[in-house]
């Protein structure tokens, strides 16, 4: 299995304690916090990684090269930011299959990835979402779906929007789906593409409830300081 993470990001939010690093490399006690997403792929059977990087990219090519504990990896080079999409789009074509999963490379959501792709596979979906269910998702948005779990829609971030799903950063993406010509240029993968075109593609959910974190904010990563200890070797 393949993979793309995102971590072309500047970490407006952070850069008062990433020390002008970028934000996939956000120290972690001691550790880059990409390390801890490739060793979560690692354990999951992914064999092949494509990073899409811009900003401060070669702190993170210096760092990883071309392996990293035997999962090969290989760079996507935004020269100008492009995206979510656009960076998901174009390490696209650095992807040796028809499919690949896809993630944020600011959050770590530990879902089950074998039993994903195995749901993606039996709904022939065109892509899966990994939802993460909170008590309070107003931060995020909400992600609803019918009870094949099919995407029925999506709800703009609010201030105490309550219980409910949320986009978990975690996706499965068809290679051909995102290569169709609407897809070029500079887009977002969440605005441009999922809520877009939920109503007229196989979009489906893959509802999971494993350890879900994301460190854009200062008060999470300070949160991740603590509870990634038990993810240390």
């Amino acid at each position: 299995m393949e993979a793309i993470i995102l971590a072309g990001g500047f970490g407006t939010r952070l850069q008062e304690v990433l020390n002008d690093l970028p934000k996939s490399m956000a120290l972690v006690n001691g550790r880059p916090f990409m390390e801890y997403l490739l060793d979560f792929l690692k354990t999951s059977g992914i064999t092949h990684v494509v990073l899409s990087v811009g900003y401060k990219r070669d702190t993170i090519i210096n760092h990883f090269g071309s392996a990293y504990r035997d999962v090969r990896i290989d760079y996507a080079i935004e020269e100008v930011p492009m995206g979510t999409g656009g960076g998901i789009r174009m390490a696209m074509w650095k992807v040796d299959g028809m499919r690949t999963f896809a993630m944020n490379g600011d959050s770590l959501f530990r879902v089950d990835l074998n039993n994903m792709m195995e749901a993606h596979m039996q709904k022939e979906a065109e892509i899966t979402i990994a939802l993460r269910e909170l008590q309070e998702t107003g931060r995020y948005g909400r992600v609803t779906m019918d009870k094949s779990c099919r995407i029925d829609g999506f709800k703009e971030k609010q201030n105490d929007a309550g219980h409910g799903y949320i986009n978990g950063g975690v996706y499965i993406i068809e290679k051909l789906f995102l290569l169709y010509p609407e897809f070029r240029g500079k887009f977002s993968i969440e605005k441009d593409c999922f809520e877009r075109d939920y109503t007229t593609s196989r979009m489906f959910g893959f509802p999971s409830d494993g350890y879900f974190l994301d460190i854009g904010i200062p008060e999470t990563y300070k949160q991740a300081q603590d509870e990634f200890k038990r993810f240390d070797d």
